[in-house]
């Protein structure tokens, strides 16, 4: 008997190391192989159940498929309503009425923040970009600062909804936050304010650096709106996951299923009224992200199952004893930093059982460690130009142009861009929740 306890708890320990060093050698590869992020994410999670760390059956239970169905969905509906050119049409429009460039630029960054709050990050700067740099051109100006200005915009608003980027979808299924619990939660001001205080707090930011772009805007309207339909579906869609807030209190189901119906209508309706291709329309979805999400839900489903994530809390709650405002303070900008040079979705996907841990050992409400994470791990990717997907777009497209971005240049931007919205962020956050 003693010889079998002996041998079980022996293979506990390995098949507790193995989930941990696939776990530590996927991030690295993260970190040094970003191009190749997906695969490297599918290996680990592949080699988990192939190595008996998990089941088939609970590598499949790990991911979130409610989040998956949110990402999916919106992700469809994100793609016909940028084919409609209504974005475009719309930042024409305000960049019409702008009294100087400055403002325009303020009312481009303002326009991209708020569709980024319900779009992917990268499809709205692929969808204001354009308007910037025909801004950019009619004005015989230097494209760059206003091009990261927008990426930085849209990181930022992001964060807002559940739907507006991955780690808001990450936080609401791990928490099971509804898309109304984005604005109110359990009574109080949720993370949607404390994100637009931190907007409001960077405007002044950005104002400063376009503060001497006077010049009048004078920009040909070239754009016309395709169809007001990807419109009416976008704007249904925010509405049902609204309403869904209210019967689907669990965040189980309800959302990923509604995001999946409006985005095979989206394909159908891309079919039939504008021929286009179901194959094609599918095979051209972020298929990459996905698979990616898939991997990193079953890599932190093995640090979960074999127990790591008490042995890392404990840790870090041996650190900062009782002092819940030196915690709070450690999650936000330990994940600012490191989120300017690492993927902030597998490590906000990894940090999130971390710090409800750490609030339990504490005996706070989870949501104060929660919202900090977020704020961190989305807004510390503004510092590089490395530190976000939109970041590394915005760059691509200033080089097609031919204007190399400096690492250094976007720092100067990004530095006191986030700055100025994480502290904002993190204060009101603390002021709400720290009780």
């Amino acid at each position: 008997m003693p010889g079998i306890s002996i041998g079980i708890m022996m293979s506990f320990m390995e098949t507790k190391t193995t989930a941990l060093l696939i776990f530590i050698t996927a991030y690295i590869l993260f970190v040094f192989l970003p191009k190749k992020r997906t695969p490297i994410a599918v290996t680990g999670a592949l080699l988990l159940v192939l190595l008996g760390v998990m089941s088939p059956l609970q590598a499949f239970f790990a991911i979130n498929w409610n989040v998956m169905g949110i990402f999916v969905g919106t992700l469809i509906v994100a793609d016909i309503f940028m084919e409609s050119r209504v974005p475009a049409y719309i930042a024409e429009i305000i960049v019409a009425k702008a009294k100087n460039t400055a403002w325009a630029i303020l009312l481009i960054c303002a326009l991209a923040g708020f569709i980024s709050a319900f779009v992917e990050n990268v499809a709205t700067v692929l969808i204001v970009a354009p308007i910037a740099l025909s801004l950019a051109k009619k004005l015989k100006i230097n494209p760059i600062n206003m091009m990261i200005a927008i990426a930085l915009s849209s990181n930022l608003q992001g964060v807002a909804t559940l739907i507006g980027d991955p780690p808001s979808m990450l936080l609401g299924g791990f928490a099971k936050m509804t898309f109304w619990d984005f604005f109110f939660y359990q009574g109080r001001p949720s993370i949607f304010f404390a994100v637009e205080l931190g907007a409001i707090t960077s405007f002044f930011v950005l104002y400063f650096i376009f503060r001497n772009y006077r010049e009048k805007t004078t920009l040909v309207p070239v754009e016309k709106v395709c169809s007001w339909v990807p419109t009416i579906l976008l704007v249904s869609l925010i509405i049902l996951l609204a309403l869904s807030s209210f019967f689907d209190t669990g965040f189980s189901y309800a959302a990923g299923i509604i995001c999946m119906v409006f985005g095979i209508i989206a394909i159908l309706w891309e079919k039939f009224v504008n021929n286009g291709s179901i194959v094609e329309g599918i095979k051209s979805l972020d298929w990459e992200t996905t698979l990616f999400l898939a991997g990193i839900f079953i890599l932190v489903g093995g640090i979960i199952l074999t127990g790591w994530i008490e042995v890392i809390s404990g840790f870090l709650s041996g650190l900062i004893g009782e002092n819940i405002f030196l915690g709070y303070t450690l999650v936000v900008f330990i994940s600012v930093l490191l989120s300017a040079f690492i993927d902030n979705v597998p490590f906000l996907a990894a940090m999130l059982p971390v710090a409800v841990s750490m609030s339990n050992k504490l005996g706070i409400n989870p949501s104060l460690f929660l919202f900090g994470l977020l704020i961190g791990t989305s807004l510390g990717g503004n510092i590089t130009p490395i530190g976000a997907s939109a970041n590394i777009v915005a760059c691509g497209l200033l080089k097609k142009e031919g204007y190399e971005v400096k690492f250094t240049h976007f720092v100067k931007i990004g530095l006191p861009f986030t700055l100025a919205a994480v502290s904002a962020s993190y204060l009101l956050v603390w002021f709400i929740w720290a009780k």
